[in-house]
């Protein structure tokens, strides 16, 4: 197993490095880390946008923020921002209007964001909905998880929200390859799948409590996911067969998972404070942040890497692959 070890190179890039003893040279990495403004934010979901600039939400001080690839940060307020009703952004994803798209878990709606940082709501029809995963769907609409609701919505982008039920109060949503709609659930250990008509079905995860969690459309022409309690990184076809992969590491809590360079999957792990790859045949690299308690949690592409958050430091990091 290679050991990664960290060199500081300056106030906020450093090296990672592997010390690998008679195993072949491992990869390395360069890591930048950007501060925000406010501490305490927690920042959640993150999303490229349509100008180039990464996107994330702000969980605990209810804003929407914009960094762009060299780690200038703007924050836009969500229109409640009393200390007993906030929003509670959650996850983000890039439109096909050129806006981005979040979900509010507290607020039970789903938000749209201009680049310029103009904010609109679109309410649910239910209270306490509680909209966690949103993805674009195939049909060209949103399409989002009602975790506390059993439902999984879509919304089209002038605002018109339809509901179909779920089961086993969904979490995460990606598009499938096979133009399906994919998503965890929290009650249930269930990888679910939607059509665009509402047909559910659910797929049982081999492995019992795994606690499923983020979930993506990989390079492979499969489906892939985390498995939180269970420390495993787990893969499913669209016709239904699982494959799961251990982690080097224990206790590493995978949460959010990627695709992004080298057509592999790229994966944070909440509490061993890693950055995880893992080929479509399952070879599995990690690289350490500097901080264990920087709890990183969602990932994405964007220019020269990774971006992803940490939600335990209050900041955002870039990781290029060297």
């Amino acid at each position: 197993m290679h050991v990664l070890r960290i060199l500081l190179l300056g106030s906020l890039s450093l090296l990672l490095l592997a010390s690998c003893g008679s195993n072949p040279p491992a990869p390395t990495a360069r890591l930048a880390q950007f501060s925000l403004k406010v501490r305490g934010s927690h920042p959640r979901g993150i999303a490229l946008g349509p100008d180039g600039n990464l996107w994330f939400t702000e969980w605990v001080t209810n804003r929407i923020a914009r960094i762009t690839p060299t780690g200038t940060i703007t924050e836009f307020a969500l229109p409640k921002q009393s200390i007993d009703i906030m929003e509670q952004p959650y996850a983000i994803v890039a439109g096909p209007d050129g806006n981005l798209w979040f979900t509010e878990g507290l607020g039970d709606a789903i938000g749209r964001i201009t680049p310029d940082g103009t904010i609109t709501e679109f309410h649910l029809p239910h209270i306490l909905s509680a909209p966690r995963g949103i993805t674009v769907g195939p049909d060209g609409s949103l399409w989002f998880t009602e975790e506390t609701g059993n439902r999984i919505g879509h919304i089209t982008t002038s605002g018109v929200i339809t509901e179909f039920p779920a089961q086993g109060n969904p979490l995460e949503i990606t598009t499938g390859p096979d133009g399906n709609l994919w998503f965890t659930e929290n009650n249930g250990n269930h990888i679910g799948r939607m059509t665009l008509q509402g047909t559910l079905t659910q797929f049982a995860i081999p492995t019992a409590s795994s606690a499923a969690i983020a979930i993506t459309a990989g390079p492979d022409g499969n489906v892939w996911f985390t498995e939180n309690y269970a420390n495993k990184i787990g893969r499913i076809t669209p016709q239904g067969a699982f494959t799961e992969f251990s982690l080097p590491s224990a206790n590493s809590w995978p949460r959010g998972i990627t695709k992004g360079p080298g057509n592999n999957l790229w994966f944070t792990e909440e509490s061993t404070a890693r950055i995880g790859r893992i080929t479509p045949q399952g070879a599995i690299t990690e690289f350490s942040l500097p901080k264990f308690n920087s709890d990183p949690y969602a990932i994405t592409a964007g220019p020269a890497g990774l971006w992803f958050t940490e939600q335990g430091v209050d900041q955002i990091g870039h990781l290029t692959p060297t």
